[in-house]
């Protein structure tokens, strides 16, 4: 096993220009390739199967991402994951999907998420709810992937809501966005990346392996 593992359950200080006090954060800006992993989520009230799930990641990966509701299916939120994976000193990632909530929600969870400790977010547009096992659910899609980039970045940078209201304390995040590099038209994928990027997105994953 690497002797430069990451150990879980150290608590980082933060450093001087970071934009959080998290893992994944350090391990890209040192240029280290970083590794996370999806947990797949359980169908579950019981944490015990969380973690369970999390020490077969920990020891080989830098993050663990919490999904949201991936294919649109039902499952235990990433929210709950990453407020138990941050109490037990895992790098969680929390994901969130603009197809269930508005602009309202979302922001009140990123307060949330950031005052349980979460340090890093990823900006998904969501899978559409035919995709799922409630294909009759409403969707939302008030943001897309972008414009939450933007929301995030807006109440980290200049700690104000979307409303113009100020915040007391902004939320330090970590801002992920994601890309899919091998799906056709290709320059329409790296303006879409470039598109992500000067909307707040610190670092992108890719799913090179599923």
């Amino acid at each position: 096993m690497s002797t430069d593992r990451l150990d879980p359950a150290a608590q980082l200080k933060p450093l001087p220009g970071y934009a959080s006090t998290g893992r994944l954060e350090r391990v890209l800006r040192t240029g280290r390739f970083a590794v996370t992993s999806e947990l797949n989520p359980p169908d579950s009230a019981d944490p015990g199967e969380v973690f369970e799930r999390a020490l077969v990641l920990s020891e080989v990966c830098d993050a663990i991402n919490a999904v949201d509701a991936s294919g649109a299916n039902v499952h235990m939120s990433s929210m709950g994951i990453c407020s138990l994976l941050s109490r037990a000193g895992y790098a969680s990632v929390l994901q969130v999907a603009c197809r269930d909530r508005n602009r309202i929600a979302i922001q009140g969870d990123i307060l949330g998420a950031a005052a349980m400790g979460v340090t890093n977010i990823l900006c998904l547009t969501g899978d559409g709810v035919q995709c799922g096992d409630q294909p009759g659910a409403r969707p939302v899609f008030d943001l897309d992937s972008i414009s939450l980039l933007e929301t995030v970045r807006t109440m980290r940078d200049e700690s104000r809501f979307l409303s113009g209201r100020k915040l007391t304390v902004p939320p330090r995040m970590f801002i992920g966005a994601a890309a899919n590099p091998f799906v056709p038209p290709m320059d329409f994928r790296a303006r879409h990346l470039g598109k992500k990027v000067k909307a707040g997105a610190d670092f992108i994953q890719t799913q090179y392996v599923y």
